[in-house]
């Protein structure tokens, strides 16, 4: 599906992004939006831009956006090397997480003014709330896949701004060279700032704070027959795809038999027949436990160019306001069925 273009000219009348979701309605309501659509065509046409694509990749065509982007990433990487852990007895959440946190805040403008040609920069405070909450919580000093999808989100708004344009190849580079830049850099500031793992489901959940890696790592691996899903049982993995890079990363941080500590990524391993299959059922997956969750989306900024009237057509609003009604409050700690259990 093609995604849609904002002019210039028209953001000048747009409000800015806030926090809009504060309840299981407003869940609802956003599932209706045309920000909502939006995002799923973004991250569909994401993923298909990387079948059959391997890491390491690189593209001696990339455009100055990626590039841009990429060094970005790399100055909030040599930040964490001048802002040190403190030495604290608390098991999570070191308090030097706060001070990188401060800075960013404090040069976020510049950081994003630098990124966005001069005729764009009237974009800065549009892009900067999803920016700030990408890399996770500087006063609950967490992370988790509301900060990912944050992020996922500003790459939305500065593709539908055409900062990026949606073609495959660009499409291919924010995902094999950026997300990857990204995602290298979420796991160095938990690991030296000792992040705690925001809403984790436990054993139940696919990954404590991740899940993009997996839905565009089981994309690149999409028609590989010759690669069984049954391969993530065996590791070392070489870091050919997403998908086994995330499956080494929860090797490195979590101790254990892997059925024991990942049982839904075991469940996909031995009984998921093909990738397209495990593919399709992750983004079910996304759909119902990090976008229908509200206690996932609450903190992410919605509104402006991620517009939040509704999309749908009112006869469906008023389906899914009836359907939020009738939630139960032990929904949001049983969480969905995973589409390979049933």
């Amino acid at each position: 599906m093609e995604l849609r273009q904002i002019s210039l000219d028209d953001t000048a009348n747009l409000p800015l992004p806030e926090q809009l979701i504060k309840t299981d309605h407003d869940v609802e309501t956003w599932r209706t939006t045309r920000s909502y659509q939006d995002y799923a065509i973004f991250l569909r046409r994401l993923t298909e831009s990387v079948i059959g694509v391997f890491l390491p990749w690189s593209s001696d065509s990339d455009s100055p956006a990626i590039e841009s982007l990429v060094s970005v990433l790399d100055t909030l990487d040599r930040w964490i090397d001048e802002i040190p852990p403190l030495d604290s007895p608390q098991r999570f959440g070191n308090l030097s997480f706060r001070t990188w946190g401060k800075r960013l805040e404090e040069r976020s403008e510049e950081l994003l003014s630098t990124l966005l040609p001069s005729e764009m920069r009237s974009l800065v405070p549009h892009i900067r709330p999803y920016f700030l909450s990408s890399f996770g919580s500087f006063l609950r000093m967490d992370y988790g896949t509301g900060h990912e999808t944050s992020f996922a989100l500003f790459l939305l708004a500065l593709t539908l701004v055409r900062f990026f344009e949606p073609v495959p190849s660009e499409e291919r580079a924010l995902v094999l060279r950026v997300f990857v830049r990204y995602l290298r850099l979420c796991w160095k500031l938990q690991d030296v700032y000792r992040l705690e793992p925001a809403g984790s489901h436990g054993v139940w959940g696919l990954d404590d704070s991740h899940f993009l890696g997996y839905i565009f790592g089981s994309g690149q691996l999409r028609g590989q027959t010759e690669i069984p899903v049954s391969a993530v049982l065996h590791p070392p993995l070489p870091p050919q795809n997403l998908y086994f890079m995330s499956i080494m990363r929860i090797h490195e941080v979590k101790q254990g038999p892997f059925h024991e500590h990942s049982s839904q990524l075991y469940s996909i391993a031995i009984g998921v027949p093909n990738w397209e299959k495990v593919n399709s059922g992750l983004f079910k997956m996304y759909e119902a436990e990090v976008l229908g969750k509200r206690v996932v989306v609450q903190h992410i900024p919605l509104g402006g160019l991620l517009e939040w009237n509704s999309g749908l057509p009112s006869s469906v609003q008023s389906a899914a306001a009836t359907k939020s009604d009738c939630h139960q409050p032990t929904k949001e700690v049983t969480g969905t069925r995973a589409p390979w259990a049933r």
